[in-house]
Formats: structure tokens, sequence, C-alpha cells
């Protein structure tokens, strides 16, 4: 139950995510290299103070607690995950090459190329891990797959070289900082920390926007920031409780399901109409992938 609802409100953060990007990017509000600066600052600023509390909180419990040892480890091993550089890299090159390419591509090439580098990434990490797949999850694999292209097909176009080459880069670079997660002990702590030292790339973006301060609008920079803040700095740690209770194929199935849940929310707030199309390929893909969630049978020739 706990994994389901982390996950759940983890990829409904990635969908408002990909909204607000839309919104800011699409509209011309801003340009994606300021809009990356105010998204890790956001995230970082937001994460530290979420950090900050929790310290103080888990010192109050040792406190009261002090003759536990098992609150004492616990607190340290909480204490000590800071992270890693190589998440903060990811993070970094993932971020940016997604606000680059957003601007280079139509909506439905950016994704076809994003999520089948998600994909590619992580159930091939997952498969090199040993995670088996039963024959059922790789047939929902696959009509998973083919509703998400159906449905992002008719707003696809021929994409420019470099708009496909970065958003594939920031795909993989989402793939490495999902699987990463999987280690972490605290996600709070380990998304912060990541968030933090994506920091020191800030002087380089900002550089390369400053082209680009005239054009920024008030709305571009409030939604930078809650990208950062809420949808990113939030949604990622809580996608970094899920992590660890997910195998890395299930993680790159779910996450099929974010564009169904980002039209939804353009549905709702937006007020973007409902088409066949979404309806069909909705029920395709969510289908699709409950039945790889729920189905764990192993083949026998893998348990014999």
């Amino acid at each position: 139950m706990k994994v389901t609802l982390y996950t759940i409100v983890a990829l409904i953060a990635f969908a408002a995510n990909s909204l607000l990007c839309r919104m800011a990017l699409a509209e011309g509000y801003i340009d994606p290299w300021n809009f990356t600066v105010i998204r890790l600052l956001g995230g970082a600023v937001c994460l530290a103070i979420i950090m900050t509390v929790h310290q103080q909180r888990l010192q109050r419990q040792s406190v009261l607690n002090e003759n536990t040892n098992v609150n004492a480890v616990s607190k340290d091993a909480i204490l000590k995950d800071k992270g890693s550089w190589i998440s903060s890299v990811s993070l970094v090159v993932y971020a940016l090459c997604f606000s680059l390419a957003y601007v280079e591509l139509e909506t439905g090439t950016g994704a076809l190329i994003l999520f089948a580098a998600v994909q590619f990434t992580m159930i091939g990490w997952g498969i090199y891990q040993k995670e088996r797949l039963s024959k059922v999850q790789w047939a929902a694999l696959l009509i998973a797959f083919a509703g998400f292209v159906y449905l992002m097909l008719p707003s696809a176009a021929v994409p420019s070289l470099f708009g496909a080459v970065i958003m594939a880069l920031s795909g993989i670079s989402w793939g490495v900082y999902s699987i990463r997660g999987k280690s972490c002990i605290s996600s709070v702590r380990a998304t912060g920390f990541n968030f933090i030292r994506s920091l020191v790339a800030i002087p380089l973006l900002f550089l390369a926007g400053m082209n680009y301060f005239a054009e920024m609008s008030m709305e571009g920079i409030l939604l930078a920031g809650v990208s950062g803040a809420i949808t990113s700095g939030v949604g990622y740690s809580l996608w970094y409780v899920a992590m660890p209770l997910l195998k890395s194929t299930q993680a790159a199935v779910v996450q099929l399901c974010v564009p169904v849940l980002a039209a939804i929310l353009g549905m709702v707030f937006l007020s973007e109409p409902v088409t066949p199309t979404f309806v069909i390929a909705s029920a395709i893909i969510l289908g699709a992938v409950l039945v790889f969630i729920l189905n764990k049978e192993v083949p026998k020739e893998l348990t014999s």
C-alpha cells in the first residue's frame, strides 16, 4: 500500500511538472536556461528547509529515545545519506536537456523520445540486474508502449537532430537518476543534497541565460519556482521513497502513465478537450500497466 501511494503521488507530481514546463516554455514566458536555474534553486531551497526541520525532529526523537540503540543507528544512517555527485550530475543534465529540447521539438515528438530513452535505460538496467519478466509482462509492456505511441503520435513531427539527441540524453539521465534512488536511505536528504550539489552548475547556466533576462516574465519565474520547489523537489523526494520498493522495470513501466496524467491535468486546468484518441490510449496504457504490475509470474524455465 505504501509503495502504491508514494508512486501515484510522485507520478502526479511528474505530470504537474510537465504541465508547468509546457506553460512556461511553450508560451515563451521564460527561456530554458533561466527556467533550469530557477528550477534547481527552487528545489534546493525548498528541500534545505525540509531537511532542517527533518533533522531537528530526528534530534528530538534521539533525545527522547537515547537508550534505544536501534533508533541511534537509524538516525546515524539517515544523517549519512547525502546523495551523490553522480545523481546530481544526472539531475542537472536531465533538467537542462529537457528544457532545451522542449523548445526544439513538438510535444508528441519530445515525449516519444524522452520516454523511449527512460524505458530503454531503466528496463535495460533491470534486465542487467537479473530482473525477470514473464511473457505476460513483456506483452503488457509492449501494449502499454504502443498505447503511449498512439497517444503522442498525432502531435509528433520529424525532429531536429539536436533536439532529438538532447531529449534522448535527458531521458537517459532521468533513468540513471531514478535507478540511483534505489539505494537511498533518506529520500528527503538524498534528493535535497542532490539539488544542493546541482547548484555548482548555476554560474554556467546563469551566464548562458544572461541574454534572455529581458524576455523573462513574472509568470515564467513563478512557474519555474513552483516546478523546482514542489513538483521537482518534493515530487522527486516521494519518487525516492518509492524507488527502493520497486523493481527498475516496474518503475520504468509505471512512468508511461505520466503523459496520461499530464493530459488529464491539462483538461482540468487548461480546459483542453477530451478526444477519442486520449480515451482509447489512456485505457490501453493504464490497463496494460496494471496488468504488468499485478503479474508476478516468473517463467518456468527460469525457476527450474
